[in-house]
């Protein structure tokens, strides 16, 4: 497993869902397994997002489509994009 991890600041979290719901990139048709939201408890403004891929080819591909997408909202709905890709190692639910 192969998550995408991505943060960054956002204008409105409300306006920023409604975007990230639309799913620009189709989601599921980029390999995506399943995604988690995650939001600072002291930062309405700041959201970090998990998205689980089966593979390394399928996230490198869905953040080249991510960094098209981020072009045109870059300083309006998101700012400062910040993305990893991190192997997962070991998942084990207590």
């Amino acid at each position: 497993m192969v998550v995408l991890q991505i943060e960054h600041k956002v204008a409105n979290y409300g306006d920023w869902k409604k975007v990230f719901d639309s799913d620009p990139i189709d989601r599921k048709g980029s390999g995506v397994k399943s995604y988690r939201i995650y939001q600072p408890a002291n930062d309405p403004n700041y959201v970090i997002i998990d998205l689980v891929f089966e593979n390394l080819a399928n996230a490198q591909s869905a953040l080249a489509a991510l960094r098209k997408l981020w072009e045109k909202v870059q300083g309006t709905v998101i700012f400062d994009p910040d993305t990893r890709i991190l192997n997962v190692k070991e998942e084990k639910e207590l």
